[in-house]
Parts: structure tokens; sequence; C-alpha cells
């Protein structure tokens, strides 16, 4: 199964063009499983796929509950090998999936944290002066809350992805799928004055970038890591009374704040690349709850019952 393992993780990253991050996990749960399989069955020889069951996963899973691992990263490591007992089957070397009938554990339902649209256009302000680390956090931030990009889509952003005539960008997302999505004048300007900033500083002709197309670069010239993203809007959200947040926070408040202004919902969907909109429609729920919070704060005879709160959220739902 060692072989088959790598086999499948090379086939993810060539063939279906998985990130680096899922590439990472995978490998992490698929040797997590594998060693733990080794130790229950205890073969003479290499662990063969058709020696799993769905017993065994099952009982590799409780195992890792009992460990106090989180539920979502318990339903994770079970998708994980749900692909990979998937390919197998594919390829022939199984017949029957052993993970396919496990049931995954229940997840706790988590509303994704927004920013207030007050809150969002402070943040946009905080980095300051002409200096060009605070002009290219501007724009960053700018572009962010802009398009509702990942940060992993935003990293890969090219220079001729924009195009400044039509106020629109492409983008890679998951599977290197693209996109086109609005970029705003305001997040525009940002990303001219930031680029602008950098001419004034290497010069035309100074040949000291390594990645001459990425929008936004680091001090050698190079393109920017996701973790250097998150650290960059973590700095300047400190400032807020909620404190720092996640740059998925911003494509969270992106999906709101037009869903609050009666953006239609299908419409979302294609910007953020949702493959299903029932993942654009927990924004629905998001928007309900802060409507019903406005109201019980600010309504002079905001006294509804359960029951109606309930109605009122179904119907937003819709």
């Amino acid at each position: 199964m060692d072989r088959a393992i790598r086999t499948f993780l090379d086939v993810l990253s060539v063939q279906q063009s998985a990130s680096p991050q899922t590439i990472r996990a995978y490998a992490s749960d698929l040797a997590q499983f594998h060693a733990f399989a080794l130790g229950v069955l205890k073969p003479g020889g290499p662990l063969a796929p058709h020696a799993v069951t769905p017993a065994l996963i099952r009982e590799f899973l409780a195992a890792r509950d009992r460990k106090g691992e989180k539920k979502t990263s318990l339903a994770r490591k079970l998708a994980c090998l749900r692909s990979f007992f998937r390919y197998l089957v594919r390829i022939g070397q199984l017949e029957v999936n052993p993970a396919e009938d496990v049931r995954a554990p229940k997840l706790p339902k988590h509303l994704p944290q927004v920013l207030t649209k007050d809150d969002a256009g402070a943040l946009m302000e905080f980095p300051g002066g002409t200096e060009r680390e605070g002009v290219r956090d501007r724009a960053i931030l700018e572009t962010l809350y802009s398009t509702g990009a990942r940060v992993s889509e935003l990293v890969g952003m090219n220079c001729d992805d924009i195009s400044r005539s039509e106020g629109l960008v492409r983008v890679r997302g998951k599977g290197r799928k693209e996109r086109v999505i609005p970029l705003g004048s305001i997040a525009l300007e940002a990303i001219d004055a930031y680029h602008a900033q950098i001419s004034m500083v290497a010069g035309p002709s100074s040949g000291q970038s390594s990645d001459p197309v990425a929008v936004f670069r680091n001090r050698r010239g190079g393109r920017l890591t996701t973790r250097t993203i998150a650290r960059i809007v973590a700095k300047y959200s400190r400032q807020l009374t909620g404190g720092a947040v996640h740059p998925h926070t911003l494509r969270h408040s992106f999906a709101t704040h037009l869903l609050d202004e009666g953006a239609d919902l299908r419409a979302i969907q294609e910007m953020l690349g949702h493959a299903s909109l029932s993942t654009t429609q927990k924004y629905t729920h998001l928007a309900t709850d802060q409507l019903l919070a406005l109201y019980d704060r600010t309504h002079p005879r905001a006294v509804r019952t359960t029951e109606a709160s309930e109605v009122i959220k179904q119907k937003g739902s819709r």
C-alpha cells in the first residue's frame, strides 16, 4: 500500500493540480493511517489495500478521536481515505471502496467571521504613508476585499491578469480552474500606486525582480507567500476592536456585504468560485442573523419569540 500511496499523491499533484497544502495534508493522513493499520493487522509483509475494511477505518478514526483530534480533522482524514481508495478502485486494484460507507463525524455549524462594513473600511485605511511597504499592504487589503479572492489566488495573480479598461482580474482557483471577477476602481488605484512606487525605487531596467509578472512582490522582487499575506492582514487588523483576523475573513466579508446590498446569490457563487450553491448559501444565514441582531438592538419593541425568529431565518435562506 505504501507504493500505492506514493502513486496517488503523484496523481493528485500532476494530474489534478492539487495545492501543496492539500498534498502535505493527504500525505500526513495516509502515513498516519498506514502506520495504524500495520499496528493493528500486523501483516508479515507489506500491507495490501484489500486488507483494509470499513471496521478498520472506523477504528482508526475512533483512535484519533480518543486522542482529542478535532472533528474537522477527522472529517478531512476520512475524505482523504475515500479519495485514496476511490483511486484504487478506478485503476482496478480494488473492487469496493472500504471508506465509502463510513459515516463522517458530525461537524459543529460555525458561521464564518465577518467584519462590519465600518471595520472593513477602517482596515483599508490603516496602512498609511507613502513608503513602499505601506502602499503595497494597502493594495493587498483593497484587492482581497474588492475581489473576495482566496490568499492563494492573490499571490498567484500576475500583472497581465488585470484588465484595467474593464475592471476585471483573472484568478486561478482550486485545481487551477480560472475565473474572471470584478476588480473595483479603488483596489485598482491602490495597485497602480504600488506599482508606481516599485518603478521609482527599482528603476525600469534594474532587473532585480526574480518574478516580474507577480502583482504583489517581496523586497527582493519575488512573489509573496500565503503566510506573508496572513501576517500582513493580522498586523493591521489587530487595530480593530475585535482583534486580528485571517485573510479569509475578508473573503467572507466580501460575500456577506454584497448579499446585504442585494447581490444575487448565484453571482456571488461565480465570483467566489464555489462549485456548489449550497456552499455560498451560508452567507444567506449569516446576513439574516445580522439582520435579526440589528433589529433586537435597535427596535424599541423588539420582542420576538424563538419560533418567529426561525420563520424569518427560513424565509431569508430561500
